[in-house]
Parts: C-alpha cells; sequence; structure tokens
C-alpha cells in the first residue's frame, strides 16, 4: 500500500498476523511506575488512506512512500508530556478492507481516543466516515473522544475541501486536522490536541479508565 495513494499491494501465500486479545490491552494495562496514564486509541478509515503512515510519522517520524497493506491490525506506542502529566499512548491501526473488519472490530473496544481518516483526493473515503462513526458506536461501549483526520493534504487533487472536513467534524462534535504524513504537517500537533482533549476528560470523571 502506498500512503500516496497508489496501491502496492504484493501477492503473499500465507499472511501471518499475530492475533492479540483486544480486552488484554486496555488504557490502565501494563502499569509503569513512571507513567501517570495508559491510554488507548484506534485509527480506522477506508483501505489506502493513510493510516499506518500517520501512525509511523507519529511514532518515529519516518515516511516511506510504499507499506503493504495492513493485515488486521498493527500496533505502536508513544510517550508523551502534557505538562507533568506522561501518557503512554497505545495506538492500533487497523485494515480499512472489508474483509478484515472481523478482526478489526474487536481491538475498538476499550479505546477512549479514535481518530477516522480519510484522503483528501479521495472523495469516496470521505463519504464513509458516518458508517466508521456507526462502527465505534456499536463496538465501543466506552466514552471516547473523536478526531476526524484528512490526510494527504500535501496533495494537488483535492475533491474534498477544508470547509467540508471541518463541517463534517462539527456535525459529529469531533475535532479536526488536515494532515500530510508525507511532510509531517500536523501530525503532532492533532495527536497531542487528542492526548489533551482525553486527559481532561479523564481528569473531569467523562472518561473511566476504571471501564477501559
Amino acid at each position: 500500500m502506498s500512503c500516496c495513494g497508489k496501491d502496492t499491494t504484493k501477492e503473499r501465500g500465507q499472511a501471518i498476523l499475530d492475533i492479540v486479545d483486544a480486552d488484554t490491552i486496555s488504557s490502565n494495562t501494563f502499569n509503569e511506575p513512571s507513567l501517570d496514564y495508559i491510554f488507548k486509541y484506534i485509527i480506522i478509515g477506508e483501505f489506502s488512506v493513510g493510516k499506518t503512515c500517520l501512525l509511523m510519522r507519529f511514532q518515529d517520524g519516518t515516511f516511506r512512500e510504499e507499506y503493504e497493506s495492513t493485515i488486521g491490525v498493527e500496533f505502536g506506542t508513544k510517550n508523551v508530556q502534557i505538562q507533568d502529566t506522561l501518557i503512554k499512548l497505545r495506538i492500533w491501526d487497523t485494515a480499512g478492507s472489508e474483509k478484515f473488519r472481523c478482526i478489526t472490530r474487536g481491538y475498538f473496544r476499550g479505546s477512549i481516543g479514535a481518530i477516522i481518516v480519510y484522503d483528501i483526493s479521495n472523495r469516496s473515503t470521505f463519504e464513509h466516515i458516518d458508517e466508521w462513526v456507526q462502527e465505534l458506536e456499536k463496538y465501543n461501549s466506552s466514552n471516547y473522544v473523536l478526531m476526524i483526520i484528512g490526510n494527504k493534504c500535501d496533495s494537488s487533487q483535492r475533491t474534498v475541501t477544508t470547509d467540508e472536513g471541518k463541517d463534517k467534524a462539527k456535525k459529529l462534535n469531533a475535532e479536526f486536522f488536515e494532515c500530510s504524513a508525507k511532510t509531517g504537517e500536523n501530525i503532532e500537533k492533532a495527536f497531542m490536541t487528542l492526548t489533551e482533549l482525553v486527559l481532561r476528560d479523564v481528569s473531569s470523571g467523562k472518561i473511566s479508565l476504571e471501564n477501559n
């Protein structure tokens, strides 16, 4: 898969996926003495919108033009600090293909931050946002903060305007960013904004880690 929209999926004889029980990877699991919190995030969206590229750019600042398509789920972590609060983010990157939905839906549970990604140069991926919200509501009973990200804002082939993205996010009571995994534009800002909002809701009691 290419994070810039070019499909470079390679044929493989048999894909081996280590299935991790999503119920065992939750927002208060694997506590570390130096950490104040562990937050579980989920990244969802249609095939080839650049979810893996967003995660890799945020996690270690890297970008590759071509990735093989995610099979089931991938997983990343990063420690961040909000003022004096140290937080480990455990981020699940899910496959967008329909054939993996039976696997990926299990990872929605316990997510207190959810990012729906669309490709600003592929209008169809934007038009499926409501379906992904329905999936979240159905398979994740926890309170969570929702963010909509329009990826590939460096593209000259835009088919979704910034205002359309903002309006969609407003209707869903979600935060909104346009980002570029390729250039790094707004990646750090988006994830840190999400984390600040989740921390706010955890601190106020709106989000309970006991249920995650």
